[in-house]
C-alpha cells in the first residue's frame, strides 16, 4: 500500500483536507519561521474567516536525537489570561528516505498522522480562559479521544479518494484493496480486546489493595498468585489468551503515570466509536457536524466536565454499543 501512502499527499490532501471540510481550518506553510529543527516545518493555521488560528509545527522524520514514538507537545497553549493563541508541534518517526526520493508510508504511519494531529487540533481550536485547561490538559480517560476520533477519516470514501493515489501514476487505491482494509478492521479483535482487557483489570486489581492486603505481598510467587487469581476473577485467565503485561515488568501500572487508569484507552475507544456513528448520521464530513463537535466538545478543552461536555455534543451519554459493532463483537 505504501506507493499510495505519500507523506505530502496525505498531509495536504488527507490530514489538512479533512480539517478544512470540517472546521474551515487552512494551513499556510511558513518557510520564514525557523523551527527547532531542518526538518520541523511550521504552518501558519487560519480559520474560515481569515482570522489567526495558531501555529502547527510538523516534525516527521527520525534524526538520530529523537527518542522513539509518536506524540502532541503544545508549545505555547491558548488563553485568554496569557497566550491568545497556541503553537502545537506533531512528532512521528519516519524514516527520511535519500534525496530526491518521495516518502511513503505505511498504513500504520498514516494512522499515526491522523492521530496525532486529533491532539493537535485539540490544542489550536481551544479557546479557554486560563492555560491549565487548555486543550489536551482534559483527564487522563479523556485524552485519547480527539486523536481517535480523527482517525475515522482515514478511510472515509471522500478523503481516502483525496490523498490515496500512487505517487507515480497518481491513479486511486483499488476499490478491492480499500475492500480488504475495511474487512480486515475485525481480525484478531477477540484475542486483542480480552488481551488489552487483562492488563486493564490487573491494573485495576493491583491499585484496589488496601495497605493491609498489600502489606503481605512479599515474594515474587506471591505477586504471581495475586495475578493469576485477579484474572480468574474475572474470567481472563484463559491459555489461548496469556498475559501480555506481566505485574513486573507491566510499566504502565506502577511508573508510566497511567497507575490504575490503564482502561482509558478502550474507554476513550467507547466515546470514539459512538462519536463516529454520530457523524456517520449526521451528514459525515461537513462543517456543520465539525462546527458543533468544535464548539462544544474539542475547543473547551478541560475547562468542562467531560461528560458533560459529551452530552452537549452527543446529546446523551456514550453506550459501548457502537463500539462492540466496530470490533465485530456485537
Amino acid at each position: 500500500m505504501r506507493p499510495y501512502f505519500e507523506s505530502e499527499r496525505v498531509l495536504h490532501d488527507g490530514v489538512f483536507f479533512a480539517a478544512t471540510s470540517l472546521y474551515g481550518l487552512t494551513f499556510a506553510e511558513r518557510g520564514d519561521l525557523v523551527a527547532y529543527h531542518p526538518d520541523a516545518r511550521v504552518f501558519e493555521v487560519s480559520d474560515a474567516d481569515g482570522s489567526p488560528v495558531g501555529l502547527f509545527v510538523f516534525d516527521l522524520y527520525t534524526p538520530d536525537s529523537k527518542r522513539g514514538g509518536a506524540w502532541m507537545n503544545p508549545l505555547v497553549s491558548q488563553s485568554a489570561l496569557l497566550e491568545p493563541l497556541p503553537v502545537v508541534v506533531n512528532n512521528l518517526n519516519v524514516a527520511k528516505p535519500p534525496a530526491g526520493s518521495p516518502t511513503l508510508l505505511t498504513l500504520d504511519e498514516v494512522t499515526t498522522m491522523f492521530h496525532e494531529f486529533g491532539h493537535a487540533l485539540h490544542g489550536l481550536v481551544a479557546r479557554v480562559q486560563y492555560p491549565h485547561f487548555s486543550g489536551t490538559n482534559v483527564f487522563r480517560d479523556f485524552v485519547e479521544f480527539p486523536s481517535q476520533v480523527n482517525e475515522m477519516w482515514i478511510l472515509w470514501p471522500s478523503v481516502l479518494s483525496n490523498y490515496a493515489r500512487h505517487y507515480a501514476t497518481g491513479e486511486p487505491m483499488p476499490a478491492a484493496l480499500v475492500e480488504k482494509l475495511l474487512a480486515a478492521e475485525g481480525f484478531n479483535q477477540g484475542f486483542e480486546t480480552s488481551e488489552y482487557l487483562a492488563a486493564a483489570l490487573l491494573d485495576q486489581a493491583w491499585h484496589s489493595l488496601t495497605f493491609d492486603e498489600a502489606a503481605g505481598l512479599t515474594s515474587v510467587d506471591d505477586v504471581a498468585a495475586f495475578e493469576a487469581s485477579a484474572l480468574a476473577a474475572v474470567g481472563l485467565d484463559h491459555p489461548a489468551v496469556p498475559t501480555r503485561y506481566s505485574s513486573t515488568y507491566f510499566a504502565h501500572t506502577f511508573s508510566g503515570g497511567y497507575d490504575a487508569g490503564y482502561y482509558s484507552y478502550i474507554w476513550s475507544e467507547v466515546l470514539d466509536a459512538d462519536t463516529v456513528e454520530w457523524f456517520g448520521a449526521n451528514g459525515g464530513l461537513s462543517r456543520e457536524g465539525g462546527s458543533r463537535f468544535r464548539q462544544r466538545l474539542l475547543g473547551v478543552g478541560g475547562s468542562k466536565d467531560p461528560l458533560e461536555a459529551y452530552r452537549d455534543f452527543r446529546g446523551r451519554d456514550a453506550e459501548v454499543a457502537p463500539l462492540l459493532a466496530r470490533r465485530r463483537l456485537a
